[in-house]
């Protein structure tokens, strides 16, 4: 991995790379080792998610140029929900709010195989995860 979060393509060519997968969650949880820390001011009930069994912080910030894209930062006190979220980074970090609410990334997850190898618990807070981002985009663009 050159760059941080991977490219979408990145982490599909990683996975169709690996044999099982105890390979995939492997690496999936050295992403979430890869994944920086959230500052600890920031791990306050405002960024909580709701929906996931593990704590879950997602915080977004707006830049200050056009198109005004969104910078995401999050933390778990889950290594591998840690690396669901480097997931969830490299499909929506440093995209406009508009695009972030337009992209679907049920399909990223069907590529990944998420959708079926993630226990349902674990499925149902990514989803929450990508529901909460979404809250916040549009919080963003009725601001």
């Amino acid at each position: 991995m050159t760059a941080f979060p991977p490219t979408v393509n990145e982490l599909l060519n990683e996975f169709q790379d690996m044999e099982d997968w105890d390979e995939r969650y492997d690496y999936i949880i050295d992403l979430g080792r890869e994944l920086p820390p959230l500052d600890p001011s920031m791990q306050t009930d405002d960024h909580l998610v709701q929906g996931c069994m593990s704590t879950v912080w997602l915080a977004t910030e707006v830049g200050q140029s056009e198109p005004h894209n969104i910078q995401i930062q999050a933390d778990s006190d889950s290594i591998i929900v840690k690396g669901l979220i480097v997931i969830l980074l490299a499909h929506y970090n440093g995209k406009p709010a508009a695009k972030i609410l337009q992209t679907d990334a049920i399909q990223v997850f069907e590529k990944l195989g998420l959708n079926q190898h993630l226990s349902p618990q674990r499925r149902n807070g990514l989803f929450s995860m990508v529901k909460r981002l979404k809250q916040l985009a549009a919080d963003h663009l009725a601001a």
